[in-house]
């Protein structure tokens, strides 16, 4: 309900309160100066945070209550619909820590914390619980994607295939427990530049030259495996540069027969319609295909001024570099 009307929900914290029955919602915003705000979900205006209390300053962290007349009325009745439905359910979590408040001792559940992950894959596959393949590092986006490396120290034993399963019975109960998040197992190696190509899977690399004096890693791959090395968001990307330890930086292969194209349409937002059609009349529907052409010869075989041919060349070579 916070992300739906907020647009992100990871600056709230959610108190429940067991001995009440209800639980209360603070939002905490960053204090900066009121021709400063870029956003407006984590930062605070200071002439707004003052309104609150007037002692506050620049840089620092207000925490005000969100109350439920700020949503709606059917908001608040499919939120109330939903806590009922899953009132009663038993759940699965790790205890981060214990804090003793006034010799009461608080426990803290997590279920985001990489180590939830490690207790799952113990639970799941005996060959951890056991001792025979180690978990080397986990690194996830809870609810996203989750990438974790394993080890074997028996070479009888592939560490990947027992952790998924046959035909991924076990992976399957952990996915299912985290909502359909997705996880990678990789094979760990001390070989850096072959635990990074792994760690980028599914997409292929072509070449990667490591900068040790940096932790910098130049990955380079044909145009079509870029999309899957970056991942959706650029999750994919993030979580191998966590779990590697490298700051990868991802570039396109030239040449070759498999380059990437893009068709002209694309480009809506840049280049006018009428240009498009233009070009698209002379047979050339797609970036490279105009790319292929000399400005001369496609001033020469369309309508177009030769500077608008310049401008449209410098639109789809950007798309390129």
């Amino acid at each position: 309900m916070l992300a739906k009307k907020y647009g992100s929900a990871d600056n709230f914290d959610i108190i429940v309160n067991i001995d009440k029955g209800d639980f209360e919602i603070w939002r905490n915003r960053v204090v900066v100066e009121d021709d400063a705000l870029t956003d407006p979900i984590t930062q605070i205006p200071l002439s707004e945070a003052k309104k609150i209390d007037d002692d506050y300053e620049v840089g620092e962290e207000v925490s005000d209550e969100v109350k439920f007349l700020d949503f709606g009325r059917r908001a608040i009745l499919s939120l109330r619909q939903n806590l009922t439905a899953r009132k009663g359910d038993s759940i699965r979590a790790v205890v981060i820590k214990v804090e003793m408040r006034n010799n009461t001792p608080f426990i803290i559940l997590s279920r985001t914390s990489p180590v939830f992950l490690e207790r799952l894959f113990e639970l799941e596959v005996p060959e951890i619980f056991d001792g025979l393949i180690t978990i080397k590092k986990i690194v996830r986006v809870p609810g996203e994607r989750a990438k974790v490396a394993v080890e074997s120290y028996d070479e009888r034993i592939d560490p990947v295939g027992a952790c998924v399963g046959m035909k991924g019975s076990r992976i399957h109960g952990i996915v299912r427990e985290l909502r359909n998040e997705n996880i990678d197992v990789i094979n760990f190696t001390s070989n850096n530049q072959l635990f990074i190509q792994r760690a980028l899977s599914p997409a292929k690399i072509t070449s990667i030259k490591l900068v040790e004096e940096t932790k910098k890693a130049e990955i380079y791959l044909k145009p079509n495996e870029v999309s899957l090395a970056i991942g959706k968001g650029g999750l994919n990307i993030k979580l191998a540069s966590q779990l590697t330890g490298y700051e990868i930086d991802v570039y396109r292969e030239p040449g070759g027969e498999d380059e990437e194209d893009v068709n002209l349409e694309e480009f809506g937002d840049e280049i006018e319609d009428w240009i498009i059609e233009e070009l698209k009349a002379i047979g050339c529907d797609t970036a490279r295909s105009v790319l292929n052409l000399s400005i001369s010869d496609l001033v020469k075989r369309t309508d177009l001024e030769e500077e608008t041919v310049k401008e449209v060349v410098n639109i789809l070579k950007a798309e390129f570099e």
